[in-house]
């Protein structure tokens, strides 16, 4: 069996998406490609993060335990684990299990196709705050589908005018949901508000992250 680096594993809520304020169960992984002005989980990012090797069959087996149906798979990057494949085929066979994978944009989805009960990819698209674009896979904007998530993280006005941009030029309204989400402490919450509002952006909507408003914005696990 393959041995993935697991660097958390937790029940919570879901904070943000589409199942925003569910039970999930969060198996987060170590490592990531890239490295974003405003990551909030950039400790899980770098070699040395201390980390739990888990089989498969252990990661299944960890949540079925908990009982909870909304499973989340997130990092770090997920889709540059190792035999990421053989856990996704795993979980795929569990009708009961709804599996989101929370990915950066920069990895190609084709991939990951083939898989018969596919996973929901919620991606992130960069702008230019987070100081990523230049790493963003546009083709992947072509192969989401409605039970997937585009979510652009805003810092700032040049943000919001890159995100609506790029919701008109890939037509994401009518291929899958989207958020607009800000970064946490950096934006004025009611200049995103003013912004949707003047560019009547309909199928868009403006996120906040739930669990940086119930716990402390650093911790961990929740």
């Amino acid at each position: 069996m393959a041995q993935y680096k697991v660097v958390e594993k937790f029940v919570s809520i879901n904070g943000e998406g589409i199942l925003a304020g569910q039970l999930a169960v969060f198996i987060r992984f170590q490592g990531c490609n890239l490295s974003c002005s405003f990551c909030d989980t950039a400790w899980a990012n770098v070699a040395d993060a201390e980390f739990t090797y888990m089989t498969e069959q252990q990661i299944y087996d960890y949540i079925k335990e908990t009982g909870v149906k909304n499973v989340t798979l997130t990092g770090g990057e997920p889709l540059l684990v190792p035999d990421i494949l053989k856990l996704l085929r795993l979980l795929a066979t569990d009708q009961f299990l709804h599996i989101e994978i929370e990915t950066n944009g920069s990895i190609a989805l084709n991939s990951f196709a083939d898989i018969s009960n596919p996973p929901a990819f919620t991606m992130d698209y960069k702008l230019p705050g987070s100081l990523m674009e230049s790493n963003m896979l546009v083709s992947n904007l072509t192969l989401l589908t409605k039970k997937d998530t585009v979510k652009f993280v805003v810092g700032n006005a040049e943000d919001l005018n890159r995100s609506k941009e790029v919701i008109k030029t890939y037509d994401l309204t009518t291929r899958c949901h989207i958020y607009i989400s800000p970064v946490f402490g950096k934006i004025d919450l009611e200049e995103i508000v003013d912004y949707l509002k003047q560019n009547c952006m309909n199928g868009v909507t403006m996120q906040l992250q739930m669990h940086k408003v119930i716990w402390n914005p650093n911790k961990r696990s929740v």
